[in-house]
């Protein structure tokens, strides 16, 4: 049989490092399937639950591996279902190339059954680069294009091929006029400022007599070069969500992280600094950066329009995190006067001493932070930690105290349901001797988890170490917007939209071949944890856990606190327990 398009596209994926495809069939890309049973010596086909979930693990497979991520969907739903995962990966920077079916060439602008105009649908997910390949000679720059331009800009391609194409036999280019004859291979840049722009950079944090340090997603790979800056100027560091393993947690002078899922040291580092030096971060809340006109600023960012967006930078810099820092530390002074960073570390130690306490505050039937903080010092090294956006992120943020070697992520940007369990199944395709562990709610759970257990259940077997651990908020509520209801809008609990039914998480693990474990008091969580990272497959936590322990922000404005006592006075069916868990944690 001669090479038909599909396989082509396949073998040029393949040239490109490409080893495994995360998706789900359909008959708009039949061609493609085929093509797959032909290459499997070369590919791992991933079949999900839901295109979502395949888009979800693409974009995990980019931010645990540092590769790109490739899904693959069918015609119109297939494509559709794609969409709120690709725009995860797009709002989180990560480079995610879709593939995607498309009717046959001659119905297009028939109104045919599952006809839908894919360009436009995928012009704001894919903007930097979405095509229909309308001919054979086109998949080769199709493909090196795709690929390229993903990794260039951390950002979602999307490669359009229609059902009849992908039968086609392949074409390559001739050597003629309007033929374009594309290669492979991408070398990234080496981006540093120029020496007078760090010579200046150098000078505002020289001049700083109390420096606080921002670090996002984009100071991943310069923990050695944070660490060095921060003992250089007697700083503290404080941590986007996005960036919650670019330095450890156990450092003294690690705030942790900042915003409304913040720590009070975060806070205040912020509230008190005079210099702020951010690294690799979009952090959006102006509210929890330094009032303007406070601290003089220097940024470091790779992408120049992200350069003084968040707060009137003094000195911007373009480039690469670690290369710059260890480009700027030679020209800093050591600073001697360190009464800064020794009030710093006090307040960080204090901070986790509170936050002990706190886990341990009695709940009915178990406080959700004791959860995460139980788990805190037995996950192994290495593992790979994710949340789901909920409450699940609030205590992800402050109640788990990350090692060096972790990786942690979650849908940091777009905060979207769902991604925990498809992160951390993907996460251990890219690294299956580490063990990983997904923290959701039940809320989440019932959206798209239980059918990504089903994923889970399918493909363990393969994996080197067969540990992954689900650990579910069990409160029957969709507790995070209950207590924005009260927080930021003033209204009571809506029972009729924030209740959930009840399920059988643990029983459902254990009918699909994974373990499961129902937790009902605080002296099970332990235990549970024990059993959960020392099984022998994938296993479940069913954690019934108190839906009215509030995750209070680090600060907490006259407008949250008058909007949440009018919740309570107009009458939150939950109003009694509520105040009772609020003054625990008001006045740990």
């Amino acid at each position: 049989m001669s090479q038909t398009t599909a396989d082509y596209m396949l073998s040029r994926l393949s040239e490109w490092g490409v080893r495994r495809i995360y998706g789900y069939p359909g008959d708009g890309i039949n061609g493609i399937l085929g093509a797959l049973d032909r290459a499997l010596d070369n590919f791992e086909f991933v079949q999900v639950r839901h295109e979502e979930e395949a888009a979800f693990m693409a974009c995990a497979h980019s931010k645990f591996s540092g590769e790109v991520g490739v899904c693959m969907a069918t015609s119109g739903p297939g494509a559709v279902h794609l969409l709120n995962g690709l725009y995860d990966a797009k709002l989180d920077h990560q480079s995610v190339v879709a593939i995607i079916g498309q009717k046959e060439r001659g119905t297009i602008g028939g109104s045919y059954q599952q006809e839908i105009d894919l360009l436009s649908l995928f012009k704001d997910v894919a903007h930097e680069y979405v095509h229909m390949c309308s001919a054979p000679v086109q998949m080769r720059h199709l493909i090196d294009r795709a690929m390229r331009i993903a990794k260039a800009e951390r950002c979602v391609t999307c490669v359009i091929v229609p059902n009849d194409v992908q039968d086609l036999p392949a074409e390559q280019p001739a050597h003629e006029h309007g033929t374009l004859h594309s290669g492979t291979g991408f070398v990234p840049l080496r981006l540093v400022p120029h020496q007078d722009d760090l010579a200046c950079a150098a000078k505002v944090l020289n001049a700083g007599q109390r420096v606080a340090i921002l670090v996002g997603a984009g100071a991943l790979g310069a923990t050695d070069e944070v660490i060095e800056i921060a003992e250089v100027l007697g700083a503290g560091v404080a941590k986007a969500l996005l960036g919650r393993t670019a330095v450890p947690d156990d450092l003294p002078f690690v705030t942790g992280q900042i915003g409304l899922l913040g720590t009070r040291p975060s806070w205040e580092l912020m509230r008190d600094c005079d210099t702020l030096l951010m690294v690799g971060s979009g952090f959006p809340y102006s509210e929890f950066l330094p009032k303007e006109g406070q601290a003089r600023g220097v940024q470091i960012d790779v992408d120049p329009r992200m350069l003084s967006v968040r707060y009137p930078m003094d000195v911007n810099l373009v480039g690469d995190a670690a290369e710059t820092l260890r480009a700027l530390i030679p020209l800093l002074t050591p600073k001697s006067e360190r009464s800064w960073r020794n009030d710093i570390e006090k307040k960080v130690e204090n901070w986790w001493e509170e936050e002990r306490d706190r886990a341990h505050f009695e709940a009915e039937p178990i406080n959700p932070e004791r959860l995460f903080w139980e788990a805190s010092p037995r996950l192994p090294d290495g593992a790979i930690i994710t949340a789901d956006s909920g409450t699940a992120a609030n205590w992800f943020a402050r109640a788990l105290k990350l090692r060096r070697g972790m990786m942690a992520s979650l849908s940091g940007t777009l905060a979207t349901m769902c991604p925990a369990i498809p992160y951390a199944t993907a996460a251990k395709f890219c690294h299956s001797d580490r063990v990983a562990v997904a923290f959701v709610g039940d809320g989440a759970m019932q959206m798209l988890g239980l059918n990504s257990l089903i994923t889970i259940a399918k493909y363990w077997k393969r994996w080197q170490d067969p540990r992954l651990v689900v650990a579910v908020l069990n409160n029957r509520d969709l507790n995070q917007v209950t207590w924005e209801l009260r927080a930021l809008g003033g209204f009571p609990k809506v029972e009729e939209t924030q209740n959930l039914p009840d399920f059988a998480y643990a029983e459902f693990a254990r009918m699909l071949g994974l373990d499961g474990i129902r937790v009902e008091s605080p002296d099970e969580i332990g235990p549970a944890w024990d059993r959960a990272l020392n099984a022998d497959r994938p296993c479940v936590i069913d954690a019934v856990v108190d839906p009215n322990v509030p995750a209070l922000p680090p600060h907490i404005t006259y407008e949250q606190a008058k909007n949440y006592l009018t919740a309570v006075i107009k009458g939150d069916p939950e109003a009694a327990k509520i105040v009772r868990q609020s003054f625990k944690q008001a006045f740990a």
